[in-house]
């Protein structure tokens, strides 16, 4: 029974640490199709009908890449499964050209948050997103973990992003000045909700809410002047951590070697599962790409690499 086979499939990929949630339910559910047609193994004609029945263009192929991709693991020890042609095109969309702040963007934006007053404590409310967006620009951490992290998560050594994605976790090392910062914001986060570990929270004395991170942000870019333009990159939260990740790569240094080096140890301090993720921002940041096309041309006109 194909249902069979793709519990196997499940078990081994959460082993490897993916949620396999939505993807799982999916893939039950294309095996009961299959298995109710009498058709035990994979089948392209069957996988192409079963995923031609979602209602986008996008969604038919991420249906139809993950048939593929449970085809090709079946098929190393059954080479009865067919792997189905992408037939419905690319699964995502081309991620977007990021938006990069500059340094003085981030330094108005932090001013900004520490504006933020609101009723019955507005100095604290201001501390709190001040703090939260600049441990955001100069650690490059994700929004859910930095709203996630723990007063035990601070430690000498930096901060610990606990069981992020793909269930790992990982050491954050922090600048003296981003220490101090934090050293500043503790003794008043404490006094404010003393019964709640979480590092960030909100009026409520809870853990920040997404939405509340959202809503400061957007009064702080305001407030600041860095609207969305027609046909560019917008300013988001998620563009502090793209920032970070451009000024990281723009340090990197010239020596093919180090440059390997470089790039996988950026991957790893982001949490990136795969460094494709990381030579992305090489691709999509038109200063990175311009760097690439001087070095080449140093290269080929016998200058340094």
């Amino acid at each position: 029974m194909l249902s069979h086979d793709v519990q196997a499939y499940l078990t081994v990929r959460r082993a490897m640490g993916f949620a396999m949630k939505w993807s799982g339910n999916l893939l039950r559910s294309f095996a009961a199709f299959s298995d109710a047609q009498g058709q035990h193994n994979i089948r392209s004609e069957i996988a192409i009908k079963w995923a031609a029945s979602a209602p986008s263009a996008r969604t038919r192929a991420r249906r139809l890449g993950l048939v593929i991709r449970l085809a090709r693991y079946l098929r190393a020890e059954n080479q009865n499964h067919e792997v189905p042609p992408p037939a419905f095109g690319r699964e995502e969309r081309p991620r977007r050209t990021p938006y990069i702040y500059s340094r003085k963007d981030i330094q108005r934006l932090v001013q900004a948050a520490s504006e933020i007053g609101c009723y019955p404590n507005p100095e604290y409310r201001g501390l709190t997103y001040s703090t939260f967006f600049g441990l955001l620009a100069c650690t490059g951490m994700r929004l859910s973990e930095t709203i996630n992290l723990r007063l035990p998560d601070i430690t000498a050594d930096g901060l610990i992003i606990r069981n992020t994605k793909f269930r790992k976790s990982r050491l954050i090392p922090l600048h003296p000045t981003a220490q101090a910062v934090l050293k500043r914001y503790l003794p008043k986060r404490l006094l404010f909700a003393p019964l709640d570990d979480h590092v960030f929270v909100s009026l409520r004395k809870h853990k920040l809410l997404r939405h509340d991170a959202y809503v400061a942000f957007r009064k702080s870019i305001e407030k600041v002047g860095l609207q969305r333009h027609s046909g560019l990159p917008r300013p988001t939260i998620h563009a502090l951590r793209h920032t970070f990740a451009v000024r990281a790569l723009e340090t990197c240094p010239d020596d093919r070697d180090r440059i390997t080096r470089h790039m996988v140890a950026l991957s790893t301090y982001l949490g990136h599962s795969d460094i494709k993720h990381t030579y992305w921002y090489l691709e999509a940041t038109p200063e990175l790409m311009t760097n690439i096309a001087e070095s080449t041309q140093r290269y080929f006109t016998g200058g340094r690499q």
